[in-house]
């Protein structure tokens, strides 16, 4: 058995119950069930159709984002979630850039990497190494005037939180910014790299060893380990290239808002509803969210 999902964004709130219903007949599925009225839906199918992805492409223009999924595990014990343009809406080192009058430059890099189009870690180097002699209190005033938490984080993590879940940030960028993110989002721990000072200024190095891919996949296995859970208990979200490795190890992997190249890698892509659809993959209702 399968669960077929349909999410709007929030803001639009445009899913239609004709247009529910004509795919709930065509596919024969059974009772639709709302999640949100004009934002979310369900319903369970026997077999995943052939169609799938010809209808996802025809829903995507209409605004709607489709998940076709395994009706089993589906709420997850444990959230993995990348930092950058997923749990914020910025990328650090970009912002960072832009304050340091180089922004165009690291942006073509960031940009880059995460399409997987240049190695992560020589990726992060170059751009840090280009940061050389930036005020450490730069980035404070980032954090303070640049970084804006992704709309629906909070109530994802409050809800999940609520029903027993682990909570984990795990990051390519830096421990300056997801110790902050962590604390304002309610993570219980979070993994990032970590810039290297020299006095008052950045010395345009990073700490080793480089959080990158492989990192992601290898805290995803410490974290399960520990809480003695399963790779299937797992909720991951990412939207970089980065992210793929723990994207596909976990039980739903998530691209949210992802690189065409990235959510070309994955079967559960959230390109217009906000964090809070995590919370629909799950079967959560509206009703079920907690206050963040």
């Amino acid at each position: 058995m399968y669960i077929v999902t349909l999410i709007a964004a929030p803001c639009a709130r445009n899913l239609q119950a004709a247009l529910v219903g004509a795919l709930r007949n065509a596919w024969g599925g059974g009772d639709v069930m709302w999640l949100a009225p004009n934002e979310a839906a369900e319903f369970a199918v026997v077999e995943i159709p052939d169609n799938q992805w010809r209808v996802w492409e025809d829903l995507q223009s209409q605004g709607v984002d489709l998940v076709v999924q395994p009706a089993t595990n589906r709420r997850k014990k444990m959230l993995l979630a990348d930092m950058d343009s997923t749990m914020i809406q910025q990328e650090c080192i970009d912002e960072l850039a832009d304050e340091a009058g180089i922004g165009k430059e690291v942006k073509d890099i960031t940009a880059r990497a995460m399409n997987g189009e240049l190695d992560f870690e020589e990726a992060l180097r170059a751009r840090v190494g280009l940061l050389q002699g930036l005020p450490v209190t730069t980035i404070q005033k980032v954090l303070k005037e640049r970084i804006t938490l992704m709309p629906g984080g909070q109530v994802l993590l409050a809800t999940m939180k609520t029903n027993g879940a682990y909570a984990a940030l795990v990051s390519g960028g830096f421990t300056d910014f997801t110790s902050k993110v962590a604390v304002q989002l309610g993570f219980d721990e979070n993994r990032a790299n970590s810039l290297l000072f020299e006095g008052d200024h950045l010395t345009g190095k990073v700490g080793t060893p480089i959080l990158g891919k492989q990192a992601k996949v290898d805290a995803l296995e410490q974290i399960t380990l520990r809480l003695e859970l399963s790779d299937q208990d797992v909720l991951a979200v990412g939207d970089g290239a980065n992210d793929l490795g723990m994207l596909g190890r976990a039980g739903m992997g998530v691209a949210l808002h992802a690189k065409p190249v990235v959510a070309a890698q994955c079967d559960v892509r959230i390109n217009h509803g906000d964090l809070t659809a995590l919370l629909y993959l799950q079967g959560y209702a509206k009703s079920d969210f907690a206050v963040a």
